[in-house]
């Protein structure tokens, strides 16, 4: 049996049922799931002449200083750029799997709904891995977000609950998932990559399906201060996320002078118009199911995502 339903907030968000849509999720993952360790070819070379990642992805793009760069140094840039990026997906897909642990904490594990749960973080385990083993394979450190952001981590992951929760997984999926799509079609970008992208981006494509459904049902009858704290929350999670992307080493990693790299790539617009284009569809739906507004609104600008 399905239903559907209108938000109460009437903001033309709909909610399907949600051992229906668990159901479908279940029956895509099992059939179209990836295993890394056997899809990526692990042994092979990294060619010399291929970047990380797609070029006008880098934070340096469209900078005077990146047309002074020679080619290895934008190579190099660009491969701990994407090991770094993948560095701090692990860090926030760990934060993702605890949260979606106990929020089906107790719950009936009969039902499709606590199956997919589960079949998600199972997902994020392989992912997690795998971004670990292309970042080795790139010869790059383990970039971590600073201890403070590490620590900040801890309480959200700790304090955010129910509609937050899945928008802050939503947050982090989808802006990855625009770029991944521009890598992972990129001949000019390593295979490593193009294969984790796409990896990355069938697998997540469920999950984000699964996020956006909870967070519609999730909204229904929220009180004007919850909305308020929901929004400010999640607008916090995506500071501390989109500015956590690229380490501040990688620079040096590719002999440029760190702090004149930092501030050309604060500046860039170039990079700032990307990241508002790949959060254009996820800002249109927060705003739909109202967890954008107020205060929210100066601090996503901050950010390039609006």
């Amino acid at each position: 049996m399905s239903s559907t339903t209108t938000s109460s907030a009437s903001r033309g968000v709909k909610v399907t049922d949600r051992q229906e849509i668990a159901s479908r999720l279940l029956s895509s993952a099992a059939k179209k799931s990836y295993d890394p360790m056997v899809e990526v070819d692990w042994q092979a070379p990294v060619p010399d002449h291929l970047f990380g990642l797609t070029p006008e992805w880098s934070t340096l793009y469209g900078t005077s200083l990146w047309e002074e760069m020679s080619l290895e140094q934008q190579v190099t840039l660009t491969k701990h750029e994407v090991s770094s990026i993948m560095s701090t997906g692990i860090w926030f897909e760990m934060i993702l799997m605890q949260m979606v642990v106990r929020d089906i904490y107790g719950q009936d594990a009969s039902t499709p709904h606590f199956q997919f749960a589960l079949t998600e973080i199972a997902d994020e385990c392989r992912h997690s891995i795998m971004f670990a083993r292309a970042a080795e394979r790139f010869g790059a450190p383990a970039y971590r977000p600073s201890r403070t952001v590490l620590e900040l981590g801890r309480v959200f992951k700790a304090t955010a609950v129910g509609a937050t929760a899945y928008a802050g997984i939503l947050v982090a999926e989808e802006i990855l998932d625009v770029m991944q799509r521009d890598w992972m079609r990129d001949e000019r970008v390593q295979p490593i990559t193009r294969t984790t992208a796409k990896i990355h981006v069938l697998e997540e494509a469920r999950h984000m399906r699964f996020a956006r459904e909870e967070i519609a049902r999730r909204v229904q009858g929220m009180s004007a201060a919850q909305r308020a704290r929901e929004r400010a929350m999640l607008a916090a999670g995506a500071y501390f996320i989109t500015t956590s992307l690229v380490h501040p080493d990688v620079y040096a990693a590719a002999g440029l002078d760190p702090k004149r790299a930092m501030a050309a790539a604060r500046t860039n617009e170039h990079y700032r118009a990307r990241l508002r284009d790949s959060a254009a569809k996820l800002m249109a739906f927060l705003d739909e199911v109202g967890l954008v507004g107020g205060p929210s609104v100066r601090l996503y600008k901050k950010i390039s995502m609006l």
